[in-house]
């Protein structure tokens, strides 16, 4: 029951995130959201789990910096940046590519084989993702669909990311882990906000102060305390299980982008549907269930 009530809470919270990234935009630039996420987060870890850095090893710490920037880092700004031209119902189902990037990367990267059964999922779920992209740009032609690749470049970020914590980070508590991933990113994302533009006399724009409080909330919630959690599910289930997370979100981010006023077809309905169906094809194995 444990890996279902992380999975259920990171449901929740990851969902939510999309619709705080978009409403963070309205006041800020991708680069300040992107940098002020990392840094929030950095200081929120930071007093909780400073002292637990000790517990990394020098083996380790190649692994800590690379799972830092593949799932933490990049991700933070290519989020940010996708969402200025999508809506973020479709980052979010775009972003349920996780898992099936995960399987993908095991099996090439990690030599995981793979069955028939999961080639078959790979599949759908790229025709699901094509068909979504196509119907987001007959609905929406005002939206540039060319950004929704830097939320699949992202799904494929965190498919290298879940791999090397399952295989190389496991024995590490999971909230030493986050507090690893944000001390090698901290000063790279105060370099980034310093050249981003910001300017100290937008701190009384009230517009770019409900900005920074979505900021701030996201931070806590869907990055810092998300963070502890995913690495926790990682180590307490398997690599896809963990992944999975991604497409139970949809539920909670599609219901937040309708309640915004965004446009959602049937056709994307069912891309969706396609997608989710891959995604399942492609995490279980004839010896291997889910969980």
């Amino acid at each position: 029951m444990k890996k279902w009530t992380y999975l259920i809470s990171l449901s929740l919270i990851w969902g939510t995130s999309f619709i705080l990234i978009k409403k963070a935009l309205i006041g800020l630039t991708p680069l300040q959201l992107g940098s002020l996420r990392i840094i929030f987060s950095s200081i929120i870890l930071f007093i909780f789990a400073w002292n637990t850095l000790k517990l990394i090893t020098k083996k380790e710490w190649k692994w800590i910096i690379i799972s830092a920037f593949l799932g933490s880092f990049f991700p933070a700004f290519l989020f940010a940046f996708a969402e200025t031209e999508i809506d973020s119902s479709i980052a979010s189902i775009l972003n349920s590519l996780v898992p099936l990037n995960t399987v993908g990367i095991g099996a090439i990267v990690f030599k995981i084989a793979s069955s028939k059964k999961q080639i078959i999922g790979v599949v759908v779920g790229l025709i699901g993702t094509y068909l979504l992209i196509d119907g987001g740009i007959q609905l929406n032609p005002d939206q540039n669909y060319l950004y929704a690749g830097l939320v699949i470049l992202c799904s494929f970020l965190y498919g290298f990311n879940v791999n090397i914590i399952k295989k190389y980070l496991n024995d590490i508590p999971a909230v030493t882990i986050a507090a690893g991933h944000f001390s090698v990113i901290f000063i790279p994302a105060i370099i980034i906000f310093s050249f981003s533009g910001f300017n100290t006399d937008q701190i009384y724009d009230p517009i770019t102060l409900k900005s920074i409080g979505y900021v701030l909330v996201l931070s806590v919630f869907g990055t810092a305390l998300a963070k502890v959690l995913f690495n926790k599910l990682v180590q307490i289930s398997t690599a896809v299980f963990a992944s999975s997370v991604t497409y139970s979100l949809l539920i909670v981010s599609l219901f937040w982008g309708i309640l915004d006023g965004e446009l959602f077809s049937i056709n994307q309905l069912m891309a969706t549907v396609l997608i989710v169906l891959g995604v399942l094809l492609s995490s279980r194995s004839p010896r291997q269930s889910l969980d």
